[in-house]
């Protein structure tokens, strides 16, 4: 296979959905000599928000200690090889496609997803190449996701939150039930759950496989002292040690949890502070992109993935805290049709003062039609409706000012779709040039 026909093998494969299970990934990574035992030190990341953050972390941390580093992670934005990276560097096309022709039949004869063969692939080049840790995030859920056919040394649940309840449950017992069943005997855990229901599965998870649980908050005090538009600053003290500041290039002081258990993960696996430091600030290198990431200025531009309640109350509280960093917000929404559009809209009240909805890339987009009269019924005082990404942003630069903020979110589809526009491509740059 050349790389294009793997693609146009491999996409289709979404027709299968979404099928829990580990039969079919077992019998893909059976046919590659089961490379899922030899990726070193397995960090393994659920949850319903952060993962992603904690991912890109524990990678760059990895990597800035010397350690040879895979990092798995979906969806991409851009190219499908974002999603399999190695010290930062995405998978060829070349392995992609050779792994693919490799796979081919045994996908044919299970019926495999598209994230299953997936998995397979990051799984299968980790091996190849040597690495020295990988760090893996769920697809969904945990106990039947593909991941899960890994052991892992640490396992980081950042969040619970009600998400995928047509697969995973509707209650955060069984949902944080689900997320927890990736911890393995022996497994360091760390979590920022505080309490409730989804603490508790994770804490009777844990002592099931007599696996170390540690909090952010309870075991990590944190706390943060400046946040801006793509960085802040926080002091981390871990079990009332010595405290550190450290400056990472986020937006959002709700990431502090996400990193003080990176962090808290990192020294587990002996990490010196430097090496911390050092890979929290080079967390572009590792490919992290569009969580309420800059990607221009005059106006402001920030891409945003958040695709839940929970996660949009988050981004909508950083951009509350830093509201004197912008005159009026213009806001980009686009939401797929399985998700919780009401919810998702809902915070957005609090701050938006234009919303312009627009259809995703995807046939599974909810229209920018249907999307925009939520709006208007949820009494925003000034809705648009355009039909592209490309339409929507330029009526929002025909409205926008200098000196306001214009946030696009709703959906990966959408953040990936303005990345990949020439004037956002590669991060922050001027609009325009």
């Amino acid at each position: 296979m050349e790389y294009q026909e793997a693609i146009d093998f491999l996409f289709p494969l979404h027709r299968f959905g979404i099928k829990p299970g580990l039969d079919r990934i077992e019998a893909l990574l059976d046919a590659l000599d089961h490379p899922e035992r030899r990726l070193g030190t397995i960090v393994h990341i659920a949850g319903t928000n952060g993962k992603g953050t904690v991912a890109s972390c524990m990678a760059s941390i990895f990597q800035a200690s010397g350690r040879k580093t895979g990092l798995f992670t979906s969806p991409h934005l851009i190219d499908f090889t974002e999603r399999i990276r190695i010290d930062g560097r995405q998978i060829s096309r070349e392995k992609v496609a050779r792994y693919c022709s490799l796979l081919k039949p045994t996908i044919i004869a299970q019926g495999a997803t598209f994230f299953e063969v997936t998995t397979a692939m990051a799984f299968a080049f980790f091996a190849e190449e040597g690495v020295d840790a990988a760090v893996i995030e769920t697809g969904m859920g945990g106990r039947l996701d593909a991941t899960n056919t890994v052991r892992a040394d640490i396992v980081i649940i950042p969040s619970i939150g009600i998400d995928h309840t047509a697969w995973l449950g509707n209650t955060l017992r069984e949902i944080a039930a689900e997320k927890a069943a990736i911890i393995k005997p022996g497994s360091r855990v760390y979590t920022a759950v505080q309490e409730g229901d989804g603490l508790d599965e994770i804490r009777r998870s844990a002592e099931r496989c007599g696996a170390q649980l540690h909090q952010a908050g309870a075991d990590a005090s944190y706390t943060v002292f400046d946040a801006q538009p793509g960085m802040f600053e926080l002091e981390l003290s871990l079990s009332g040690g010595e405290p550190h500041r450290l400056r990472v290039p986020l937006t959002g002081s709700f990431h502090a949890s996400n990193v003080t258990l990176a962090v808290m993960a990192a020294r587990s696996a002996g990490i010196d502070w430097a090496s911390i430091e050092t890979g929290l600030s080079r967390l572009a290198a590792v490919g992290y992109r569009a969580r309420l990431e800059k990607v221009a200025e005059r106006p402001l531009v920030m891409l945003d993935v958040s695709h839940n309640p929970d996660g949009m109350e988050k981004s909508v509280q950083a951009l509350v805290e830093m509201r004197g960093s912008f005159r009026s917000l213009f806001v980009m929404l686009g939401v797929a049709a399985d998700k919780d559009a009401a919810g998702i809209i809902k915070p957005l009240q609090r701050i938006a003062d234009v919303v312009v909805a627009v259809d995703l890339p995807s046939e599974r987009s909810l229209s920018a039609e249907s999307l925009g009269a939520m709006c208007v019924g949820a009494g925003f005082r000034e809705v648009h409706v355009r039909n592209t990404a490309l339409d929507g942003l330029n009526l929002l630069f025909s409205l926008a000012a200098p000196q306001d903020l214009i946030l696009v979110t709703g959906s990966f589809f959408l953040a990936g779709e303005v990345a990949s526009m020439e004037r956002f491509n590669g991060g922050f740059d001027e609009p325009g040039s």
